[in-house]
């Protein structure tokens, strides 16, 4: 009898111990599962909508949690996707190559930007006066973007100008050293490079070209499709509460970002905002595909793809206007 107790306690003690280590280990992937590692880049275009949706407890609803990381520019993102170290980001115009090429996968498009510019030290007033000078760009962004269109609308190319890869807060201080005579680079950074050198002069702008291009959110690759609709279902809501708050949003950033009303306010200039309705309709238009389409053109005459792929294979629309219906 002692035995058979010993045999059933034993029995009763494992089964209570591999229970517990089921539990424990469901509890742990649905805790990852719930975790959202969020890249974004600190200017409004970047930082509004992750702003609202940690303010309006949006993640919370969808039943996520937020970790959010500041990051330099868009490509650096997407490393940060491969390598499994963001689940999602945001990324311009400049940085559309990248999922282009199969390296994440846009699942939201954000606003239109006219913020990108072509800068020159006082005393040069055109891209022909930029011939032989250096030219600071951070390499696969959106300055990259304007600078290449601007040189091309100028009978120019980058054998023209010493063109000098570096990120943009050293754009900044080369550019305000006089250690550069001009940068593709693009607002707030030349706010930030306006105080020290207010004479500078815009010698190209994506607003005068009319090449305003989206801005995007994006996943890596490997994330889940249960994961991004819900993610996509936060996004959307913030995008139409900014739409309906436009002031609030911009006080939202600014705490944020640290910086004041008045900063945010001007880098919010610089761009278009739509509602999740408009960007739903655009997406099924098409007109965000050519948006998209002609980013590939650039991109291909860039040589940064060998060709320009269908929007659809990169741009998950149909779930965004799948999430946006209910």
């Amino acid at each position: 009898m002692p035995g058979n107790t010993i045999r059933r306690a034993l029995s009763a003690f494992l089964s209570v111990t591999v229970l517990t280590l089921a539990l424990n280990a469901c509890s742990g992937s649905a805790s990852d599962d719930d975790t959202v590692n969020f890249g974004y880049i600190g200017d409004y275009n970047g930082a509004s909508l992750l702003a609202i949706a940690q303010e309006q407890g949006l993640w919370k609803e969808q039943g996520l949690t937020a970790k959010t990381k500041v990051f330099n520019n868009g490509p650096v993102q997407i490393q940060a996707l491969g390598s499994g170290d963001l689940d999602y980001g945001y990324i311009g115009p400049g940085a559309m190559w990248l999922p282009a090429s199969g390296k994440a996968k846009v699942i939201a498009v954000n606003t239109y930007t006219y913020a990108d510019r072509v800068i020159a030290q006082p005393g040069i007033r055109t891209m022909k006066d930029l011939k032989g000078k250096r030219v600071g760009v951070p390499e696969g962004t959106s300055g990259d973007m304007i600078l290449n269109i601007a040189l091309e609308k100028a009978g120019m190319t980058t054998e023209d100008i010493q063109k000098i890869a570096m990120d943009p807060s050293t754009v900044v201080s080369a550019f305000t050293s006089g250690k550069i005579d001009g940068a593709g680079i693009f607002y707030p950074s030349i706010d930030t490079i306006r105080k020290k050198v207010p004479d500078l002069v815009e010698v190209a702008s994506t607003k005068e070209t009319g090449d305003a291009f989206p801005t995007a959110f994006v996943a890596g690759n490997k994330v889940s499709g249960e994961k991004n609709t819900k993610v996509i279902k936060v996004l959307q809501q913030a995008n139409d509460w900014r739409a309906q708050h436009p002031e609030e949003s911009i006080a939202l950033v600014a705490a944020m970002l640290h910086v004041s009303e008045a900063q945010a306010k001007a880098d919010a200039s610089h761009v278009e905002t739509f509602s999740t309705d408009e960007l739903a309709a655009k997406t099924a238009s098409g007109e965000i595909g050519r948006s998209l389409g002609k980013l590939g053109d650039l991109f291909v005459h860039n040589q940064q793809l060998a060709e320009n792929p269908d929007p659809a294979d990169f741009y998950d629309g149909d779930l965004y206007r799948k999430v946006h219906a209910g």
